[in-house]
């Protein structure tokens, strides 16, 4: 479960920093970076919320 949470960092990080540069700078690949990111962000979010819901049992 660390692993998956240190994942959802480092992905967040990607997405933050690629947001930022299309909302500030107007960079267009930028976006299209941020909403790889976003999916990516939601597919290891869904497998942590498995996780952990597996943890609590």
């Amino acid at each position: 479960m660390k692993e998956l949470v240190n994942a959802i960092v480092a992905e967040y990080g990607v997405f933050a920093a690629n947001a930022e540069a299309q909302a500030v700078k107007g960079n267009k690949a930028a976006g299209a970076r941020a909403r790889k990111s976003s999916l990516a962000l939601e597919k290891l979010l869904k497998e942590f919320r498995k996780a952990s819901i597996e943890a609590a049992k």
